[in-house]
């Protein structure tokens, strides 16, 4: 006998990992009810892999959550026990912040958070059916035989969709290691028209922290004072836990190449396709068969664990080589394995199927974020999840879909990539990717994108009149330097010069300032990097014409400097004849598309000139 709820909610979030979670926060915060429908509720955002937040580009993305008002920044600020910003020694461009959280802390930090939110109802359950008429999206029903209905559902069921976990010869149904896969639902979508794909990422093993050697590894400490993530968060004192580094060597490379065949990898076993930017080590091994040893680092998982995440060495070879290879790595001799690492396949769903907004183009009213959707990454997710809300949002409102254009965000970067190009391995966002990327900077996220989350009520009166009060400090502290001359210059046109700074002006009593450290860290980069600025805003108006440019047959990719290897593979194996066929080939960037533009015009200048 089936049951139905008594209640019509506004959404319907299925799953509540990163993506739902920032979802149905959007939804709910916005007045309106939402039903979150979740297989375990004491698992809400867990983290299956690395506990940690940020990193290369990624670090830009949770920013820009940050600003529109989503959850993630806070809950690592709240939560975190070692902060860095990476790329110090690089242009501002990629400087990007990374967190390790506490994995459990960071769990019960969201589920709080859901449960703190009055318009938000938590429910156990497994959804294995979307209920369609008309081609829109009513409701799901779920295995426990509840129907529920509303007229929006997002679907964020990461790598639930009839998981399946790989260890060695071993291979069992499962959605995360020790948790039941979800069965049922991708029947449910194939049959109203939505195609599926099988996907895999893994997972490194876990050491017990007693058994590792840490006098003879590499200490990797936080930076001092830290960087908050979140806008919101005012002070950040931590007492931050060390990283440490090793690495593979000849030994561990040669027992992992002498088991290849009980790898399922390697074996056939696994046909999905797997993440290129984090690939497991035995394929580490294979694909780069010069590299005498590989980075591996130890991460703590938390203040109140023993666990520690083995960052590098993703594998789902048979516990008995894991064992073996584990013990030849210097300072883990005498390691204790807590939990081996494993592979994951699942279903995903491509997402050319969806317009910008996330909505699918054949379903109406139904939307996909997060792993579904081909990505990697809990901040690739938690952005979907943030931007699918923000759209049912503006459904429920009547207005038109918010869709941020890819001048304005990496979140936008993200989401064009993958309904204009699609992807055929789990997609992780690059600084690379974006072309214009000194305009999206991990520092300006406010500027870009906080007017939008104070328009969606996700930042708060307080908090938007502080932004616009960091905005004004900074604007008049730049027209004060235009005023004041030192030696002939403008202290303007003064910190131009790359052997000065913002920090030697004010010990030089050149100058006084109000500005916090990242304000004014704002104020030097905008000034010593204006030219560059100007440059990237003018390159957005002619971006376009570069689409119709044609291609001439026989173009050598590899005399191109700075496209990377997976572009150059795919370039040569299709052949496009336009830089518009071009865009069109799944892993292509528009970064690499203005440089395959500038070649053939730097080579048809050199044929007018013979």
């Amino acid at each position: 006998m089936s049951l139905s709820s008594s209640s019509k909610y506004a959404a319907i979030v299925v799953g509540a990992g990163h993506a739902g979670v920032e979802a149905s926060l959007a939804v709910a915060r916005n007045g309106f009810p939402v039903l979150v429908i979740t297989m375990d509720t004491s698992a809400i955002a867990r983290m299956s892999c690395n506990p940690a937040i940020g990193g290369l580009a990624k670090g830009h993305i949770v920013r820009e959550i940050d600003a529109l008002g989503g959850e993630m920044g806070l809950a690592t600020d709240a939560t975190g026990i070692q902060f860095r910003m990476l790329n110090k020694s690089k242009g501002p461009a990629v400087w990007a912040p990374r967190a390790q959280a506490d994995k459990q802390q960071y769990e019960l930090y969201m589920k709080h958070a859901l449960e703190a939110e009055k318009n938000l109802t938590l429910r156990r359950g497994q959804a294995t059916e979307i209920l369609v008429k008309d081609n829109a999206c009513y409701g799901v029903r779920t295995k426990e035989g509840e129907t529920f209905l509303s007229e929006h559902v997002i679907l964020t069921t990461g790598t639930f969709l009839q998981g399946l976990i790989h260890v060695g010869e071993e291979h069992f149904p499962g959605g995360r290691r020790d948790e039941p896969p979800a069965v049922g639902l991708s029947d449910s979508l194939r049959q109203h028209g939505v195609e599926l794909v099988r996907f895999k990422t893994g997972t490194p093993p876990r050491l017990d922290q007693k058994s590792i050697r840490w006098e003879i590894l590499e200490e990797q400490k936080g930076d001092n004072p830290p960087s908050p993530f979140s806008y919101r968060t005012k002070n950040l004192k931590v007492e931050q836990l060390s990283c440490y580094l090793t690495h593979t060597n000849e030994k561990v490379h040669e027992i992992i190449r002498a088991n290849l065949q009980r790898s399922p990898l390697y074996a056939g076993r696994i046909t999905g396709i797997g993440p290129r930017y984090c690939p497991s080590v035995e394929d580490k091994v294979v694909k780069f068969p010069d590299k005498k040893s590989h980075q591996i680092y130890l991460e703590p998982e938390g203040r109140d664990t023993n666990e520690i995440y083995v960052n590098g060495f993703p594998t789902s070879l048979p516990k008995d080589v894991q064992d073996a290879a584990l013990h030849k790595i210097r300072g883990l001799e005498s390691a204790e394995i807590l939990k081996f690492g494993y592979a994951i396949e699942y279903d995903a769903a491509p997402p050319t199927q969806l317009k910008h907004s996330l909505e699918s183009k054949k379903i109406r009213n139904l939307f996909f974020a997060g792993q579904i959707n081909c990505t990697s990454g809990y901040e690739e997710a938690a952005a979907q999840g943030l931007m699918a809300g923000l759209n049912v949002v503006r459904k429920l409102c009547g207005e038109s879909e918010f869709v941020l254009d890819r001048t304005e965000a990496y979140t936008a970067v993200l989401i064009d990539d993958l309904v204009t190009c699609g992807t055929n391995e789990p997609y992780r966002m690059f600084t690379s990717r974006a072309e214009f990327r000194l305009l999206l900077r991990q520092d300006n996220a406010d500027e870009r994108l906080m007017f939008y989350g104070h328009q969606f009520n996700l930042i708060d009166e307080k908090t938007f009149a502080a932004f616009n009060e960091r905005m004004d400090r900074i604007r008049k502290d730049l027209e004060t330097l235009k005023t004041k001359r030192f030696h002939g210059d403008t202290l303007y046109q003064y910190l131009k010069r790359p052997e000065q700074s913002y920090k030697s002006l004010i010990n030089n009593n050149l100058h006084s300032s109000c500005l916090s450290d990242e304000e004014a860290h704002r104020v030097e980069t905008e000034i010593k990097y204006e030219g560059y600025i100007a440059q990237q805003r003018s390159e957005v108006k002619k971006f376009s014409r570069l689409e119709k440019k044609k291609i001439p047959a026989g173009t050598n990719y590899d005399e191109i400097t700075g496209i990377g290897r997976e572009a150059k593979e795919k370039l040569k194996k299709i052949q496009p004849e336009s830089i518009g066929h071009a865009a069109r080939i799944p892993g292509i960037s528009s970064c690499d598309l203005s440089l395959i533009a500038v070649h053939i015009e730097k080579n048809a200048r050199k044929d007018q000139a013979r």
